[in-house]
C-alpha cells in the first residue's frame, strides 16, 4: 500500500446523488465509500496525489486527508453484519452466529457487504417472494445473487459490465458454497438472460432503462432515494419499502398480474 495514499472527499446534496456516483465511479474504478452527511452525501476515493488531481478537476471543493496509519483496521470497523431477509450478513472477520443462515462477504476496497440500506431492503422483498430463477443485474460483490440462492432462489445468474465486479461474485458465492453463475455482461445494450425474478440495485436512471430489457415476471429494484421510484410501461409497482431515506420496489409484469387475477 502506498504511503502517499489519501481519501479525498466529496460532498453533494442528496438530490445530486446519482450524477455524483456516475462521475466518481469514472473518477474510482476501485471503490469508494458512501457516508451520509445530514442534508448531503459524502463520497470518500481512496488514492494518490494523481488521483487526487483528477478527483479535483471534476470536484474542486474536495477535501483530502492523509491515510493514517492502521487505517485497515478503522476500514474493517466500518463493515459490520446486519440482518435482513431472515439471512445473517457480514465480512469474514465477523464470527458467524450459531445456527444462522449466513452469506459472507468480503468488501475489498470496492464493494460493501451488504449493510446498506438498499441492500437490506432488496434482501428484505426476495424474502417474501416465491423461490425461482433470479437475475441479479449489476451484481457488484454478488451479494444480492448469494442471498437469493440462499433463500431458495434456483438458479441464479449474476451480471455486472465490469470484470472486477463478476471475479467478486465468482470469489463470494464459492466461500458461501451456493451457485452463481456470474458473467461479464452489459445489462443496457446486451439481452439479460430470462428468469421468473430479476433484482437490479444499482442507480434510478439505469434501473428504469434496465426495466424496458427485462425477460421477467417480477423485478425487485433499489439505489435510489425514498421518494423517487423507476417506471417503465408494462410494469405495476407492487410494494415498496423504505430504510434511512433510501426506497426499494417489487414490481409485476401488467400482464402477468392480469392473467393471475383472471385465472
Amino acid at each position: 500500500m502506498s504511503s502517499d495514499l489519501r481519501r479525498v472527499a466529496v460532498r453533494v446534496p442528496r438530490a445530486d446523488r446519482e450524477l455524483a456516483i456516475a462521475a466518481v465511479l469514472e473518477l474510482a474504478p476501485d471503490g469508494f465509500d458512501e457516508v451520509d452527511a445530514g442534508e448531503e452525501l459524502e463520497l470518500g476515493i481512496y488514492t494518490d496525489a494523481a488521483g487526487e488531481a483528477r478527483v479535483r478537476h471534476v470536484f474542486p471543493a474536495a477535501a483530502a486527508a492523509p491515510v493514517a496509519a492502521g487505517w485497515e483496521d478503522g476500514w474493517r470497523a466500518f463493515h459490520r453484519p446486519v440482518r435482513a431477509g431472515g439471512l445473517w450478513i457480514g465480512p469474514p472477520w465477523e464470527p458467524v452466529p450459531a445456527g444462522e443462515r449466513a452469506v459472507v462477504i468480503d468488501p475489498g476496497r470496492a464493494f460493501g457487504t451488504g449493510a446498506h440500506p438498499t441492500t437490506r431492503l432488496c434482501l428484505e422483498l426476495l424474502a417474501e417472494l416465491p423461490p425461482g430463477s433470479l437475475v441479479d443485474v449489476g451484481c457488484g460483490s454478488g451479494v444480492l445473487a448469494i442471498a437469493a440462492a440462499r433463500l431458495g432462489f434456483d438458479p441464479v445468474v449474476a451480471i455486472d459490465d465490469d470484470p472486477v465486479a463478476v471475479a467478486a461474485t465468482e470469489a463470494n458465492a464459492r466461500v458461501n458454497a451456493v451457485a452463481v453463475a456470474a458473467r461479464v455482461l452489459d445489462a443496457l445494450r446486451e439481452p439479460v438472460p430470462a428468469a421468473d425474478v430479476a433484482v437490479a440495485n444499482v442507480l434510478l436512471a439505469p434501473v428504469t432503462a434496465i426495466l424496458a430489457r427485462l425477460d421477467a415476471r417480477l423485478a425487485v429494484t433499489s439505489g435510489y432515494l425514498e421518494g423517487e421510484a423507476p417506471a417503465h410501461p408494462g410494469w405495476d409497482r407492487v410494494a415498496t419499502r423504505a430504510l434511512d431515506g433510501w426506497a426499494a420496489d417489487c414490481f409485476e409484469r401488467s400482464s402477468a398480474r392480469f392473467q393471475r387475477l383472471s385465472s
